[in-house]
């Protein structure tokens, strides 16, 4: 059974930084291309950033661009998702997930930034 669980969350204040973790059982990130995601309640889950089976980063969307960075420690076997400069948009409950099937959700992490 595939699980991946998401950890790292926390409330911090605007222009403060986090890493995000995302740890797997059953699952091989570097067979995978990845992605990180968020989810703000009564909005659609969005995609922040993918990366490949390689450990490089594909792409990120545009409102996180040179704030947020997704690695990959295949030794590991762990996601990351570094942010800084972090926002109150910001706030949501990320995820990690496959790309593009998006197959494996699991409990998220909550990020607030809030002063």
């Amino acid at each position: 059974e595939v699980q991946l669980v998401e950890s790292g969350g926390g409330e911090v204040p605007p222009g403060g930084s986090l890493r995000l973790s995302c740890a797997a059982s059953g699952f091989t990130f570097s067979s995978y291309t990845m992605g990180w995601y968020r989810q703000v309640p009564g909005l659609a889950c969005e995609r922040v950033a993918r990366i490949n089976t390689r450990g490089s980063a594909i792409d990120y969307t545009d409102s996180v661009k040179r704030r947020f960075t997704i690695s990959l420690d295949s030794a590991k076997n762990t996601l990351y998702l570094r942010m800084t400069s972090l926002k109150p948009e910001d706030t949501a409950v990320y995820y990690c997930n496959e790309y593009p099937k998006e197959n494996y959700w699991g409990q998220g992490t909550q990020v607030t930034v809030s002063s």
